[in-house]
């Protein structure tokens, strides 16, 4: 019997393994590196080990590092979460020459699969080895791995060189391994995968099915179970061809095998030898603990004798710290609150006052609702999202509560292609407009010396504050009477340093604000308070790139130098920030007149790249 685990992993899926392993009683060992020795998971585990170092290379991709933390903190078994080195069979067979239980499949089994190449090969189907005109689109994929790294869509024959050399070079950081392979690009699909549990026994059960379709640079934003809208026939078939899959491995574990559906058939995509990122909408749907039924697994018990039955219907969206209007641009910072309502499910790996840093994945949480039917399940998510309290960074909040509000997604019309075709219009800023003034209001009760109302007998100026809002200055205007506070067409009906009621033609509303620095969050907007004599600050010059993100310069284009010209467009440098290349490209055609960094340097959010001057 296991008595305790060893999360091989950080973040939210170690806090959710970990809060299995306490219902069990099962004493919980995590790692972390540098840059987590405060993080969430490395406080909540029973104990922690260190290693070493901030980057994933020198950290949670040592699995030598890991096996000697999990035996020197006791523990009799390792977990491998996923991501990092959960499909890594190597580490797996270290886990058990050591002495410990793995919790996952037979090194055997991950070695076959993990590699979507010979998995692919295996089932009869082969990458492609030459490229031509005709074969494009064209997708270039990580053979180790998952989560969209290493991933690139190529439509262009003169372009696949350059794509195949940034895939190789985020699969390498991300995994270890920089194996990449081409396949067709199937357009307008759905992602439809199937959840497998095998035990010992020779027990192999398909969970239902999930559809994933809406992705951003080929990682998962919002999936639902069971997949809507699909023939029983085809359900039938995914599940059958799941089953099989794992069968032709002697698979034993929790995993999952994705599709590709397209015009009613089924293309088979790969098998993820791990649990997923995106496993409590089966098991909100079934009624099951996943992480739980691994652990029942890895020490020998069968299967239950019958599978659960399925009830309602179950979506997840996936919080991010990133501005979707910005490229899907990863942010930093102190998540200063993070509140939902109860009646959702909330996998997170941070807690109020925790920081988001360069270093990993920029997803804050997982949301998750499950409700007797699909449409209800929609709306109680989407409203938990939008009346969710989110101090800190930029999130995609806005964009998921308007994803899952979507007439298309409504009507389950959605594919992988759904925000190439939509995201102009979902990202657009629609901040509330009376925000500033429920800022100000705000701000101005909390500064009023007590006893003293501020109001004079000679009618003044009104008071003013000038806030950043979506990107645009808003002025806000008030002024103090016999009364308390007015604003000009707007009652005030109450206003403290928490709360403001305003009235709106003959309407009453709440606005929640909590400021944090200069950064003010009113109900879910945010906005930046400015200074009311703005200090004079340096200019860059015209043509300037700066740095998006804080990130470390991986690669600068081949042959560029002070001098070079260069067409709009054209990649100049590839910057890396949690866990993800960035492209920087020159934003006119003209001349590189400045370059001031080079490969392997870190950088700060604002730091010039390079300067490009207009022909």
């Amino acid at each position: 019997m296991i008595t305790s685990v060893l999360v091989a992993n950080r973040g939210e899926i170690a806090c959710r393994v970990f809060r299995t392993c306490h219902e069990l009683g099962i004493r919980t060992v995590a790692v972390h590196s540098d840059a987590d020795a405060h993080a969430l998971h490395a406080r909540v585990a029973d104990a922690s080990v260190r290693l070493p170092g901030e980057a994933p290379a020198d950290t949670y991709l040592r699995g030598d590092l890991i096996v000697k933390a999990a035996v020197a903190a006791g523990a009799d078994a390792v977990h491998p979460g996923y991501g990092f080195l959960s499909e890594n069979a190597d580490f797996a067979r270290a886990v058990l020459d050591a002495g410990l239980t793995w919790i996952g499949p037979p090194p055997e089994a991950i070695e076959a699969m993990a590699s979507k190449t010979r998995a692919k090969q295996l089932l009869g189907i082969e990458p492609l080895t030459e490229v031509t005109e005709a074969d494009l689109p064209v997708l270039v994929k990580a053979a180790a791995g998952g989560g969209g790294r290493g991933m690139r869509v190529v439509r262009r024959l003169a372009d696949l060189d350059a794509e195949l050399a940034a895939a190789r070079s985020e699969a390498a950081s991300a995994f270890g391994d920089g194996e990449v392979f081409v396949e067709p690009y199937v357009e307008r699909g759905r992602h439809v995968e199937v959840q497998i549990l095998a035990d010992t026994h020779g027990t192999v059960r398909a969970l239902g099915t999930r559809d994933c379709s809406l992705q951003r640079r080929h990682q998962k934003v919002i999936e639902e179970a069971p997949a809507p809208a699909l023939p029983g026939a085809l359900e039938e078939e995914l599940h059958a061809s799941a089953v099989r899959a794992a069968r032709a491995v002697d698979y034993v574990g929790a995993g999952t095998v994705e599709f590709l559906v397209a015009d009613g058939r089924a293309h088979f995509l790969e098998m993820n030898t791990r649990l997923q990122v995106e496993h409590p909408v089966t098991e909100a749907v079934f009624g099951i603990d996943l992480v739980a039924e691994q652990i029942r697994i890895a020490e020998g018990h069968p299967l239950a004798p019958e599978p659960p039955r399925a009830r309602g219907h179950a979506v997840e969206a996936r919080l991010y710290a990133e501005d979707p209007a910005r490229d899907w641009a990863p942010q930093t910072g102190t998540l200063h609150r993070l509140a939902l309502p109860g009646a959702v499910r909330l996998d997170t790996g941070y807690t109020d006052g925790d920081t988001i840093g360069v270093h990993y994945d920029p997803m804050i949480a997982k949301v998750v609702a499950h409700a007797p039917t699909r449409a209800e399940a929609l709306r109680k998510l989407a409203s938990a999202l939008e009346r969710a309290a989110i101090h800190g960074p930029v999130t995609n909040r806005d964009l998921l509560v308007r994803s899952l509000r979507h007439p298309e997604f409504a009507a389950a019309r959605m594919d992988t292609g759904f925000y190439d075709r939509h995201l102009a219009d979902l990202a657009e800023p629609a901040p509330d407009p009376h925000a500033p003034l429920a800022a100000a209001l705000a701000d101005a009760s909390a500064r009023a010396r007590p006893g003293f109302g501020g109001w004079r007998n000679v009618p003044s100026q009104p008071q003013t504050k000038r806030y950043l809002m979506a990107g645009e200055e808003h002025e806000a205007r008030y002024r103090y009477t016999r009364q308390g506070l007015e604003a000009d067409g707007v009652r005030v009906v109450h206003a403290d340093a928490g709360l403001v009621i305003l009235e709106v033609d003959g309407v009453r509303r709440r606005f929640e604000v909590a400021r944090h620095d200069d950064r003010v969050h009113v109900n879910a907007t945010a906005l930046t308070a400015l200074p009311r004599f703005p200090d004079p600050t340096a200019q860059h010059a015209p043509g300037s790139l700066l740095a998006p993100m804080p990130g470390t310069v991986v690669r600068v284009a081949d042959g560029l130098a002070a001098g070079t010209p260069v067409k709009a467009g054209e990649p100049l440098l590839w910057l890396e920030a949690m866990k993800m290349q960035h492209k920087i490209t020159a934003p006119v055609t003209g001349t590189l007149t400045a370059l001031p960094v080079a490969p392997g340097q870190q950088v700060e959010l604002g730091t010039l790249l390079a300067v490009v001057q207009e022909a």
